[in-house]
């Protein structure tokens, strides 16, 4: 599932190609042709993300909202000779075509395999916003509202960082690799950190995220780690980036060299360094 970095790349794509035009808005699908024939010809005024939803907000408080889910994609063509016919399961196009004809190239965007893509007012967007734990990637995020959550809840700091009601955007990826680089074991109780540990894990979320999103990838590796630093290989993998323990399972760790151990969590994979990474002991029980 793309993590939180992705899709505001992919809202700053929409607004920067579509934002105060009019659009042709169809669903070559059909499964949303009811509300783009609604939308057909109006505005679009900005788009943008919160966690791993993305809202493209149109005229006359018309709200589209997608998840894109598992395997969803939305594609943005700029600047193309002419709009091809669409192919495949097209939930969602958006076509600018320049007025008047010849003026410049039109660019369209395609979206497939969402979860989840409707029809919504500006109110309904702000409430499944406010359901949503504070966004490292946006402006108004206030961190303190994740920590309130984490510092009263029994349950493992690696399940607390994937619910999205806790803190939003954050995948599997960018939770390994968080809890590498802070040497916070996965099975941690969240009540058990410390205020200063939750701040420097934030910050470093902030940083990294923000770098995916100039980057399009997730580069976790400090320097001094780095495939020229350490005279090794490249990673290879479909999700691209520098990693310490995030797929993987059974190589050495970058930094100590012991073998990355994985398990399931909450029904997802989680990936640590048994020995940077040492499971807590509470003093009340030593």
């Amino acid at each position: 599932m793309p993590e939180g970095h992705t899709l505001h790349r992919l809202a700053s794509s929409l607004s920067e190609t579509f934002a105060d035009r009019s659009l042709r808005v169809s669903s070559p699908q059909g499964r949303f042709a009811g509300e783009a024939a609604q939308l057909d010809g109006a505005r679009l005024v900005t788009a943008e993300s919160a966690g791993k939803h993305l809202f493209l907000d149109f005229e006359a408080d018309r709200v589209v909202h997608v998840h894109l889910g598992l395997i969803g994609a939305f594609e943005v063509h700029r600047d193309v000779p002419e709009v091809p016919e669409p192919v495949g399961q097209v939930r969602l196009r958006l076509v600018h075509a320049p007025v008047p004809p010849g003026a410049g190239h039109p660019s369209y965007a395609d979206l497939r395999g969402a979860t989840q893509c409707d029809l919504v007012t500006s109110s309904r967007r702000d409430e499944i916003v406010a359901k949503l734990g504070p966004d490292p990637l946006r402006p108004d995020a206030d961190p303190q509202r994740a920590w309130l959550r984490i510092s009263r809840s029994p349950r493992a700091i690696g399940d607390l960082l994937m619910d999205q009601a806790v803190l939003a955007g954050v995948g599997n990826v960018y939770r390994a690799e968080m809890l590498f680089r802070h040497r916070t074991h996965p099975l941690r109780p969240g009540r058990t950190l410390r205020v200063g540990q939750w701040r420097a894990m934030w910050a470093d979320l902030v940083d990294l995220m923000a770098e995916g999103v100039r980057t399009g990838r997730i580069d976790t590796v400090r320097p001094e780690h780095t495939p020229e630093a350490m005279g090794r290989a490249p990673r290879v993998d479909d999700h691209g980036g520098e990693v310490y323990v995030y797929r993987r399972t059974g190589q050495p760790c970058l930094v100590c060299g012991t073998t990355v151990r994985t398990d399931v969590l909450v029904g997802r994979n989680i990936f640590w360094c048994p020995q940077c990474q040492r499971r807590f002991r509470s003093r009340a029980l030593q």
